[in-house]
């Protein structure tokens, strides 16, 4: 039994419907030597336009997940990254995909940022002071604050956003 998916924007309606096929997405987790961990705006013109994020995206067919990031972090941020650690898979059902997140922590990469897609970037502690943060990203900042023995809130909930919420399965 997989666990249940965080639910992005629950009053708003599932495009394709309960029974729509779930995305594979391969996601990377930049963490400096300092700790600090690399955030991404989604991109003009995409669903949750402004939203940060950790980079990645879709696994293609025939692809692995470390084989889809390596390839998406060059054609999103570009840069060429060292070994992959995978870390956790989260599931979100977001109102347009049901996504299946695969986070994978980096700590080496070679080439300097450069946001292909006219994104903004920024490096982060917590609490992260971006906003408004995807929901699937939310997630990944609790998992910090309990390696990082961090207490209290890990960022700032965006207005229009009180509807994520975990899926009562």
């Amino acid at each position: 039994m997989s666990k249940p998916a965080i639910v992005a924007d629950a009053h708003r309606a599932r495009e394709g419907g309960p029974d729509r096929a779930e995305v594979e997405v391969a996601v990377g987790v930049l963490i400096r030597g300092d700790g600090a961990f690399l955030l991404t705006s989604r991109p003009p013109g995409k669903v949750y336009e402004g939203y940060w994020e950790f980079p990645g995206g879709k696994v293609e067919p025939g692809e692995t997940v470390e084989e889809a990031l390596r390839r998406e972090l060059i054609e999103e941020i570009g840069v060429t990254i060292g070994a992959v650690h995978p870390w956790h898979v989260e599931r979100v059902d977001y109102p347009h995909a049901l996504v299946r997140l695969n986070f994978c922590k980096v700590y080496e990469w070679t080439g300097e940022l450069h946001m292909h897609e006219g994104q903004s970037f920024s490096w982060q502690q917590l609490p992260v002071d971006v906003q408004p943060v995807l929901p699937g990203t939310v997630p990944v900042l609790d998992w910090f604050a309990e390696e990082r023995g961090f207490r209290g809130a890990t960022y700032s909930v965006a207005e229009g956003m009180e509807g994520t919420q975990k899926a009562q399965k």
